[in-house]
């Protein structure tokens, strides 16, 4: 089986990569840096990420490790990346140009460009725009895929919200946030005793260079394996609550450039430093009240047919033939059909992000055009819109956020070594072709 995957995805490649002859000369268009099942990494990807990284890096005035270790934290990437896109495939998630073009414009907006200026700004720097392009969407899918993912691997207990709702009274409301770095000298599958002692000490070497003043970012790139590692370890702004519960431990109250570690988990050796500290500000919740209609695309029912499905049915509502309730009691896949589609009053944010942004540009009574998330097809309509001080709900809602939160990392890291594990992945050295 190995060697026949091996075979197909070089074989694909060597035709995509057929030499070209010319007076004895031999001109290499690409190669095969690595196999993924049936597809491949090519050279040209990694090449392409390492120059993305660097660009970034000068222009943020951060400090990279060496070619050789950034190349191997761009070939972990790509690989988890093709694994992704690959289950993203057989699950049928996509990603449409009017989704990609929004997601660059949001970008460039950031950056005070527009889609325009950001594109004529990456040709300046010899960036292929249309490549980096196909690499946002591929972002944009992988992402989904991985919150459709672990998210069914999540379980939250009625007793976990109630201990963490006894806790967040306790707190004053001058929250602290951490802003947290984090490197894992990961175990191999079925780690023997020596792999554990070679990790650790490797771990114990990590803590005497941060110890003695070396970047810390820099060294999350060159040694962990987290997926954090190409941000320099950076897991960003993050509340007790938010914080996984073994590192929130070791933080709670603790100053500003603190190292803590090695600290042992299932997936290896953690290493966390606090890089920063603030106090958070309490701010009003604003709340949602909404319905839909979910049309799941199967292998008998494409992407297109959803979409049209759900088109056909606001022209009916538009134009009074039909109830939007009735429709989805009759067509919706979801578990709210049965109360007409209604998602009763919601924090927005524990929503798949498409359907939070879509639901954030509505007016009240406002119907949306059918658009795609990680889950389907939908048909909403914003019905209501409030802020709320603490309520009960509310505090209800956030705390299974924070759960959520605090095991999605932790998870979704478990979900990538065990789909890697179960994958044919080989990497070939830079002078093989």
């Amino acid at each position: 089986m190995k060697n026949s995957l091996k075979l197909l995805a070089l074989t694909a490649v060597f035709i995509f990569n057929a030499s070209i002859k010319t007076n004895a000369q031999e001109i290499e268009l690409d190669r095969v840096a690595a196999i993924v099942n049936s597809g491949v990494v090519l050279e040209s990807e990694v090449v392409e990420l390492i120059k993305s990284i660097k660009l970034n890096a000068e222009k943020n005035n951060q400090e990279l490790p060496s070619d050789n270790a950034l190349r191997v934290q761009v070939m972990e990437k790509l690989i988890n990346d093709t694994l992704m896109l690959q289950i993203g495939e057989r699950m049928g998630v996509q990603v449409s140009d009017a989704q990609l073009d929004q997601t660059l414009t949001n970008i460039a907006n950031n950056e005070n460009l527009t889609l325009e200026e950001y594109r004529q700004s990456m040709v300046a720097n010899e960036v292929n725009y249309e490549t980096y392009r196909e690499s946002v969407r591929n972002e944009l899918i992988t992402s989904d895929v991985r919150q459709a993912s672990v998210r069914r691997r999540i379980y939250i207990s009625p007793q976990e919200i109630a201990n963490l709702l006894t806790a967040m009274k306790e707190q004053t409301n001058n929250e602290v946030e951490y802003n947290l770095g984090h490197i894992l000298i990961e175990f191999p599958m079925d780690p023997t005793q020596e792999d554990i002692n070679s990790a650790k000490d490797r771990a114990d070497k990590v803590i005497d260079l941060l110890n003695n003043g070396s970047d810390f970012a820099k060294i999350a790139l060159a040694s962990s394996s987290d997926a954090s590692a190409l941000k320099g370890g950076d897991l960003g702004w993050k509340s007790i609550n938010e914080t996984p519960t073994l590192f929130a431990e070791l933080v709670d109250g603790k100053t500003k450039d603190e190292v803590f570690g090695p600290i042992r988990t299932g997936l290896g050796f953690s290493i966390v430093k606090i890089l920063d500290i603030r106090g958070r500000q309490i701010v009003e919740i604003e709340e949602v009240n909404s319905r839909h209609i979910l049309i799941l695309p199967t292998i008998i029912l494409s992407e297109a047919k959803a979409e049209a499905m759900l088109q056909g049915y606001l022209d009916q509502i538009n134009a009074g033939e039909a109830d939007f309730a009735e429709l989805a009691k009759a067509h919706s896949e979801d578990a709210s059909a049965a109360r007409g589609g209604e998602l009763d009053w919601t924090d927005p944010s524990i929503w798949d992000p498409t359907f939070a942004e879509t639901l954030a540009s509505l007016k009240i009574d406002e119907y949306s055009k059918p658009f795609r998330s990680s889950f389907g097809w939908h048909l909403a309509q914003l019905t209501g819109r409030r802020t709320l001080d603490a309520t009960k709900q509310m505090n209800e809602n956030r705390a299974t956020q924070l759960l959520y939160k605090r095991k999605f990392n932790m998870e979704s890291a478990r979900w990538i070594k065990e789909t890697r594990d179960e994958a044919y992945i080989e990497v070939f050295e830079r002078g093989n072709k």
